[in-house]
């Protein structure tokens, strides 16, 4: 019977001696899953309530990881909310539109209108040269020596006021003006925006490399406090390794306590953004009202200060990771 059997009830009875093999060996891959979720949910809620049974030593690592994610976070924000006064100054920018000689009064008019309709173009002053020449006297005092020309010196003026003032559209509108056949020269007020500008891009340099800084500090002070926790934590690690604890099984609390001190780092970073923004915003609201502006402070929304926490959060793992892989070696069992 059994050497009458056919080729489709053998590989039948293969499969299903096969299939008796499997299940013992995904089972065990279930349990070992099983076993790691529990060990994470265990080791993070165990480093949770350690690091809550000394408030008074966690709030200080909490304070000075803040302090050192703060102060980059507070000085990027201020250096976003001048951009936006920067932005606000700097449009419209003005170009000044000296006539030829042979231009009257009327053409410069003429030129002023047409000027004045194009779309990327706030606002065209005509400014005769006589005009010019009251101004020029009013502002330098020299009137007693230019009273003694035979001519006035100066030509017709046109102020042209750019609808958008950033440093391409009005690198166009130069290009423009000096093609028009009665403009003699274009003058570009726009050195103090380059300046600012460049203070802008140097102080972010400066706040970054600030910020490189501080995130080593912090790194450092986590890094500290784990090493000090690994310390107090010798026996259990001992004990572990004894009965067959793997590195990785020993480290996970450890890292979870970091993971825990630059959350709440990154918290009290958030928070103490927050309550610098609050201080200052009514004075600089007092500032803004003497110039006629509504200029508001804008610090930091949910969604960034989140992310400052999760930030601190990665820090904080990144600096018990470092201070786990280097302290654990030289716990052994004797």
């Amino acid at each position: 019977m059994e050497a009458d059997a056919s080729p489709a009830a053998w590989l039948m009875a293969g499969n299903r001696s096969g299939l008796v093999q499997a299940r013992p060996r995904r089972t065990r891959t279930v349990d070992r899953w099983r076993a790691w979720r529990r060990h994470h949910r265990q080791s993070a809620a165990d480093s949770l309530a350690r690091v809550l049974h000394q408030p008074l030593a966690s709030l200080l690592t909490w304070l000075v990881i803040g302090v050192a994610l703060a102060l980059p976070s507070g000085l990027w924000i201020t250096l976003d909310n001048l951009a936006r006064v920067g932005g606000a100054i700097d449009s419209p920018a003005t170009l000044s539109l000296f006539l030829e000689d042979g231009t009257g009064v009327s053409a410069g008019e003429e030129l002023a209108v047409r000027i004045g309709a194009r779309a990327d173009v706030q606002g065209v002053r005509f400014v005769p040269r006589d005009e010019a020449l009251a101004d020029f006297v009013d502002q330098s005092g020299m009137g007693d020596l230019l009273s003694g020309l035979p001519d006035n010196p100066l030509p017709h003026l046109l102020v042209v006021e750019a609808a958008n003032g950033n440093e391409a559209t009005i690198s166009v509108l130069e290009g423009e003006f000096r093609g028009l056949p009665a403009v003699e020269e274009v003058v570009v007020d726009a050195l103090w925006l380059r300046r600012l500008q460049a203070i802008m891009g140097l102080a972010r340099r400066a706040i970054g490399f600030l910020g490189a800084l501080l995130i080593g500090a912090v790194v450092l002070v986590v890094g500290n406090t784990i090493r000090l926790t690994i310390e107090g934590r010798r026996d259990e690690v001992v004990i572990s390794k004894l009965v067959g604890g793997s590195n990785a099984f020993v480290r996970r609390p450890i890292l979870y306590t970091g993971l825990w001190y630059g959350f709440g780092g990154g918290i009290c970073a958030a928070l103490l953004v927050a309550l610098g923004i609050l201080a200052l915003r009514t004075p600089v609201a007092a500032l803004a009202a003497t110039y006629e502006s509504r200029f508001e402070l804008i610090g930091l929304g949910l969604v960034d200060s989140l992310q400052l926490a999760l930030v601190g959060a990665f820090l904080g793992l990144l600096g018990a990771w470092l201070a786990a892989a280097r302290h654990l070696r030289d716990i052994e069992p004797e």
